[in-house]
């Protein structure tokens, strides 16, 4: 069985995944985990997750900054208005991973968003609905909403990284820091049905 945890430079225990690099590192102790409420945060993770499908996390932080810009701030109302135009210029966007069905996806899904906002009030209400009873819930109902790119694995990956669930390993230093930030959200609205 692999080692969990692993002791840093600084002396602090931390879940192995992240001891590649400083950014993997800094990831890690300041986001990874840690309970998102904002709606617009919820979907730039679920789309950057999609986007990671096939490729290193590590790939994908180095380019937030970038997709960031290429996709409005991940402003879902504002990406649901993107049509052709937009893609082809997404496309051509190297700081961006270009390819054209995660693209198309990340536009389709924000005006499922939409739909999910009008319906449940908020992105928060809904996806926080679904913790704690998992991945494959959450997967298949956004599937039956004909959301794109979001299978069990990065549907987890996503709630690993919202702090929907806590997976820092034990004796890692910052899982009761997540732990107390999980207690002292409100508790989240519960999905009904």
């Amino acid at each position: 069985m692999p080692e969990r945890i692993f002791i840093g430079a600084d002396g602090k225990a931390r879940c192995s995944w992240c001891k590649g690099t400083a950014d993997y590192m800094r990831y890690h102790d300041t986001e990874w985990g840690f309970p998102v409420i904002e709606d617009r945060r919820l979907f730039e993770k679920i789309s950057l997750e999609g986007f990671q499908s096939g490729l290193s996390w590590l790939t994908i932080l180095n380019k937030r900054e970038s997709f960031r810009e290429a996709f409005a701030g991940f402003d879902y109302h504002i990406v649901a208005r993107f049509g052709s135009r937009e893609a082809e210029r997404l496309l051509g966007d190297a700081r961006i991973v270009r390819h054209r069905g995660k693209i198309e996806a990340v536009i389709g899904n924000a005006r499922r968003a939409c739909e999910l906002e009008s319906e449940f009030g908020s992105l928060r209400a809904y996806f926080w609905g679904f913790q704690p009873r998992g991945a494959k819930e959450l997967a298949k109902d956004l599937k039956r909403r004909e959301w794109r790119f979001v299978g069990p694995t990065t549907v987890y990956a996503f709630m690993q990284a919202m702090g929907l669930v806590n997976d820092h390993a034990e004796g890692c230093f910052a899982r009761e820091k997540v732990e107390k930030a999980r207690r002292a959200l409100e508790e989240p609205p519960r999905r009904v049905g």
